[in-house]
């Protein structure tokens, strides 16, 4: 091969292996979902769903960094360490569990990253400290579905109410906020009964609240969690209304609660209910958007957590070309840019609702970011 040739065939490799270099993403996204254990209902979705998400925004490209938590707290640590350390992420989205959420908020407000939570409880966001400034919560705020709840049990004449909920942040702050909404509409809480996302039976916690008769009962879980005490309660007779969270707002509520769920009250994402909520329903479009394309990728319908993580994709889609104004991708400003990005959000309709966040609100959602629904014949239905 004469010195020309080898010149040629120089430069075509030189290229080459620059291509990889060129292709590399200039924002970096770290997601961690609980994709498997006892949260997988929940985190499945969640991980299918990064597949879907905006991968070009403006002239950066976006690269997102997937990892599976197992639904163990020290799991999600280990993953946000791994993201923000080794793989220096611009944002992170996930854990999927609540308790989880709660253990990393340290670690994102030390690092100065943005962490978009996709999960139920209040806590990751309220109340506001310097370390829950970096965080922003893409699910509805307990207040605005239990405020929901509340004007039913108002309604249907509900004075006794009992609550069984998860031993963690998520049932702790559904606790909280009822016992706050309760007491305001002269509804007393006569019983109240914890138990675990692992637990495979709920019994002495039921009899309890057979023995105490409320009119009603809440039950503050998720997933397949949320179906446990109400199918043990039906199966021992309670024949008040029941209440779930819109952390039962996923098929497999339905599937495994079969005719034993049918008749319960909860307020969730119009996601449930597309057929039934109009065309002038701001975040109808996008949902509908979103449910095709997860539709056409994975032969199901998506779980409405799986929105949780597509509606952080969009706030940081809008966000991102703002901190790239004033920083670049991969540097400790470029993260503060895109936090203050964030809190700048306005007006963004997404598929649970549409965000309006603000320095003291970084959940961001109003009650068009919720329906109040029934399962009847095991579909979900709008309550009119």
């Amino acid at each position: 091969m004469n010195i020309k040739k080898i010149t040629i065939a120089l430069a075509v490799l030189s290229a080459f292996s620059a291509a990889p270099a060129l292709s590399q993403a200039q924002v970096k996204i770290g997601v961690v979902t609980s994709s498997t254990g006892p949260t997988a209902l929940i985190g499945i979705s969640q991980r299918n769903t990064v597949a879907l998400m905006p991968t070009k925004v403006g002239d950066l490209t976006v690269q997102y960094i997937s990892l599976d938590d197992a639904s163990d707290v020290t799991q999600s640590v280990t993953n946000f360490k791994k993201l923000i350390t080794d793989d220096k992420v611009d944002a992170l989205i996930g854990p999927s569990g609540s308790p989880n959420a709660m253990s990393v908020i340290q670690f994102a407000a030390e690092s100065g990253t943005p962490m978009l939570a996709p999960v139920g409880t209040a806590s990751v966001v309220l109340p506001m400290t310097p370390e829950k400034k970096w965080v922003f919560k893409t699910t509805q705020n307990t207040d605005i579905i239990a405020d929901a709840l509340i004007k039913h049990m108002v309604k249907t004449g509900v004075k006794t109410l009992g609550f069984i909920g998860l031993n963690d942040a998520f049932g702790e702050d559904w606790l909280k906020v009822m016992s706050g909404l309760a007491a305001k509409n002269n509804i007393k809480i006569v019983v109240t009964e914890r138990y675990q996302r692992s637990d495979s039976s709920v019994t002495g916690q039921s009899l309890k609240i057979l023995a105490a008769k409320p009119d009603a009962v809440l039950i503050a879980g998720t997933g397949a969690a949320a179906v446990l005490p109400e199918v043990t309660l039906v199966k021992q007779g309670y024949k008040g209304t029941y209440y779930q969270t819109h952390g039962a707002a996923l098929p497999a509520f339905l599937k495994l609660g079969g005719k034993d769920v049918d008749g319960t009250v909860l307020a969730a994402s119009l996601m449930l209910v597309m057929d039934e909520v109009p065309d002038s329903n701001p975040s109808k479009k996008v949902a509908a958007d979103y449910i095709a394309r997860y539709e056409a990728m994975y032969k199901e319908k998506p779980a409405t957590f799986g929105a949780n993580v597509y509606d952080a994709g969009l706030l940081l889609e809008k966000a991102i070309p703002v901190a790239a104004a004033k920083a670049k991708p991969g540097t400790k400003e470029f993260r503060s840019a895109l936090r203050d990005a964030l809190e700048q959000t306005k007006e963004l309709v997404a598929t649970q609702g549409v965000y309006n966040m603000t320095p003291e609100d970084h959940s961001g959602f109003d009650e068009r970011g919720r329906e109040l629904l029934t399962v009847k014949d095991g579909h979900w239905r709008l309550l009119k």
